[in-house]
């Protein structure tokens, strides 16, 4: 089949469309490193176009009517947005979810220690990344610290260019025979990934040090035993001194800028990311690279494509959750029940909630499962089957199946539903491709999808090819995020589709 490179379909002015839109998703990539930092960047948004909290309205006595726009936060690091369409909510919802957290590496609850002078930060990394790649790069701290008083501090240091970065340590290449005949997976070990954060003793001198003003005993030493004793005597005064003192120098540090203790570690969450920027990528800026774009490159458009979605039918949903790179589990990932109370609390303000009705909505509804999908490398290209492949710069991508292997944990899209998502972007011109997650048993992995498919609704996989997926500094084309963008849209204006 024919693919166009969809820069090749656009005019002046969708080129300068899509820029502009890249340079909002950079700002919005620059200050949402984490789940929390996300959340707070699309709150701030979304409250500005006119969405209310949920939770402010239950036990009120408004109803919820067309045009209404509400959203609910979930721990901080999930949220659910909603804008009322005209059809009755059972008749289902149109939903866009994407996650919001990205790999990286968490600080431990117990993590600081010196180590030969040394200050460490011990470390577990989160996700599937390979761990080679997070070594000797300049690395940022972002995260909370919760105090036993109830108070949070909040730190972000490593993003300013006057703030100080840290980093893991790499081997030398002069010493590293051994390392590099390692497998890629051993070469850099979990335990090895500990963050240097400093390396100058805390040191307060005592204006009379009694040891060195001590007078000396008349002895029948000879003067080479007295030199001896002296030297031992300043070497264990030297070594009482030093000992622990990088480490009580970043103590003192952490207390004297955010009021930090060391036991405040035991209720804190850190998070070490790539230090910098998202910048433009390539002589013609056609590309961006950045951290944290899987998936922060199918939720920020998920999200604005809800914000500007007009005359809609079917209520419009965008669902952003965390834990996704890790299972999808806990209180804040997608097989908790935050998703599904959401809608009911919804479904209730507006008048029509019942079990039945709950269930019949969760049923009807369909689904884009936002994620990304990877960019073929034509580096890398034995691990692609090129037709079947996600090329950059060939618009947003379906992925009717994801899995391993025999497509083992794969929701796997209905037919009949891809036709009627085709009929509506090709209605809207939307420029689009399928793919698969390379080759037939090289790999392969999962989204949301499978989960939101056991109400019985139908999704089908969709988001952006990324090249370096899960690196440090991952890279997308301009013009797929835009395709998205459009893509989204038009899947929230115009589709209807129903289980028969």
């Amino acid at each position: 089949m024919l693919r166009k490179n969809t820069w090749a379909t656009y005019d002046a002015k969708k080129v300068k469309e899509a820029e502009k839109f890249a340079e909002d998703y950079k700002n919005f990539l620059n200050n949402s490193k984490t789940e929390r930092e996300a959340i707070d960047s699309i709150v701030n948004e979304i409250t500005a176009a006119g969405y209310v909290e949920l939770k402010t309205l239950i036990g009120g006595k408004k109803k919820l009517k067309k045009g209404d726009k509400v959203y609910s936060v979930w721990m901080n690091k999930s949220i659910v947005m909603f804008q009322i369409g005209s059809e009755p909510l059972e008749n289902g919802l149109n939903i866009l979810g994407a996650h919001i957290d990205s790999p990286r590496i968490d600080v431990k609850q117990n993590p600081l220690y010196e180590d030969t002078g040394i200050a460490y930060l011990d470390t577990h990394y989160y996700g599937g990344i390979k761990k080679y790649l997070f070594v000797a790069l300049p690395l940022a701290i972002h995260g909370v610290v919760v105090k036993k008083d109830g108070t949070t501090a909040v730190l972000n240091v490593g993003e300013d260019e006057d703030d100080p970065v840290f980093f893991i340590s790499d081997l030398l290449i002069h010493l590293s025979a051994d390392q590099m005949s390692k497998s890629a997976a051993k070469v850099v070990e979990g335990e090895a990934l500990d963050l240097v954060i400093g390396n100058k003793p805390f040191i307060i001198e005592n204006d009379e040090e009694k040891a060195a003003k001590k007078a000396k005993k008349a002895s029948k030493l000879t003067a080479g035993q007295q030199y001896a004793l002296d030297a031992e005597e300043y070497e264990g005064k030297e070594n009482k001194k030093v000992s622990g003192a990088v480490k009580r120098g970043i103590l003192a540090i952490l207390k004297d800028n955010y009021g930090i203790e060391e036991e405040d570690f035991l209720s804190a969450e850190l998070e070490i990311v790539p230090a910098g920027k998202a910048r433009d990528a390539g002589f013609d800026r056609s590309m961006i690279l950045g951290y944290g774009q899987d998936d922060r490159v199918c939720a920020y458009p998920s999200m604005r494509a809800i914000l500007q979605a007009k005359n809609i039918k079917r209520t419009a949903c965008c669902i952003l959750v965390d834990k996704e790179e890790i299972g999808s589990v806990g209180a804040t990932g997608m097989q908790s029940k935050f998703f599904e109370n959401a809608v009911a609390e919804l479904m209730n303000l507006c008048g029509q909630y019942n079990d039945l009705a709950l269930r019949r909505c969760l049923a009807n509804s369909c689904m884009l499962s936002s994620d990304v999908s990877a960019g073929f490398d034509p580096m890398y290209a034995s691990a692609f089957e090129k037709k079947n492949a996600a090329i950059m710069g060939g618009g947003l991508v379906f992925n009717k199946f994801t899995g391993a292997r025999g497509k083992s944990g794969s929701n796997d899209a209905n037919a009949e539903y891809i036709a009627h998502i085709r009929a509506a972007f090709e209605k809207d011109g939307i420029n689009f491709q399928t793919a698969e997650l390379g080759k037939v048993d090289v790999g392969g992995g999962g989204t949301i999808a499978y989960i939101l498919a056991l109400y019985g609704m139908n999704v089908i996989d969709s988001g952006v090819a990324v090249l370096n997926m899960h690196a440090p500094w991952e890279a997308t084309s301009k013009a797929d995020i835009y395709e998205s963008l459009r893509g989204y849209t038009s899947f929230l204006e115009n589709v209807d589709f129903r289980n028969e």
